[in-house]
This record gives C-alpha cells, sequence and structure tokens, in this order.
C-alpha cells in the first residue's frame, strides 16, 4: 500500500506498507513484474490495519477533509480504481467513493502522439522526472505526483 501526499504542488509526505493478502498466494507473472511474493508479506498487517494508518498520514496533513474528499491520482486509474474497491469489498469495508484522477488520460491529452507511448516511465520523463524504481509501488506513486503537477 502507498500514498504520496501532495500539497501547494509539492509532495510532502509519502507512505509505504506491504499488505499481507488473503489467501497470501501470488500469480507467477505478477511476481516477475513487482519482484513480492508471499514471503515479503507473510508478516505484513492486513489491508484493514495499513489503510487506517494511510488515513492517518493523510488525516496529519488536511484535518478538516472527510474520507473521500482527497482525491486519487493514478496511471490507468480504472484498474488501480477497481482494485481498490475489490479489497474494500473483499473487508466489507464501505467504499467512500473517491474521486480518482488519471495520469494517463491526462498524458493522451496532453502530449497527443508526440510521445512513442504513453507509459509512466515515458510520461515521466516527459514531464522531467527520472522514474528510476519502476512498478515500485511508492516509485510509481511519487511519478504519478509529478506527473499531476505538471499536466493536470
Amino acid at each position: 500500500m502507498f500514498r504520496v501526499v501532495v500539497k501547494n504542488g509539492e509532495i510532502v509526505d509519502s507512505f509505504y506498507s506491504l499488505v499481507k493478502p488473503t489467501p497470501n498466494y501470488y500469480v507467477w507473472f505478477c511476481q516477475e513484474v513487482h519482484g513480492l511474493g508471499y514471503l515479503d508479506t507473510d508478516d505484513a498487517d492486513f489491508f484493514p490495519e495499513v489503510w487506517e494508518r494511510l488515513l492517518e498520514k493523510v488525516h496529519a496533513y488536511f484535518p478538516y477533509i472527510e474520507d473521500g474528499e482527497v482525491p486519487f491520482v493514478a496511471h490507468n486509474a480504472r484498474f488501480d480504481e477497481g482494485c481498490l474497491r475489490a479489497v474494500f469489498a473483499a473487508y466489507e469495508i464501505a467504499y467512500p467513493e473517491y474521486e480518482f484522477r488519471d495520469t494517463l488520460c491526462a498524458s493522451r491529452r496532453h502530449f497527443g502522439n508526440s510521445l512513442g507511448n504513453h507509459q509512466l516511465h515515458t510520461v515521466s520523463a516527459a514531464c522531467g522526472y527520472n522514474l528510476t524504481n519502476h512498478h515500485h509501488a511508492l516509485a510509481d506513486a511519487e511519478a504519478c505526483a509529478w506527473i499531476a503537477r505538471e499536466i493536470l
């Protein structure tokens, strides 16, 4: 689980924690992409505990904002939103209808055909950000924050 907190256009904090899935099982392809397996998350907390810690960090910077009022930014936001909705449903937690802003869609609008593709590392570079640890959740979140600051 990850989150980068942006306030007034600057990254002011970040949060990263592994989450133990239920069941603690990984598909080979996902392990290849992210480099994580069951041994990595065996001692991690489950989603509700990690989510609560994440919200505490957000509310430290935005104390008067209710849960769900701070927008999320993601590259291909439909995927991230689908995952978040699924984990909320799996734990039977009410989903507060988070607003998602999509840096992939924004990139397509902003850059059009001027980029060879609109992958996160390509768009990051076009926005002046060097994404050095692609597919690490926190690194990808920082890249999205940078892209959002530049083109959203």
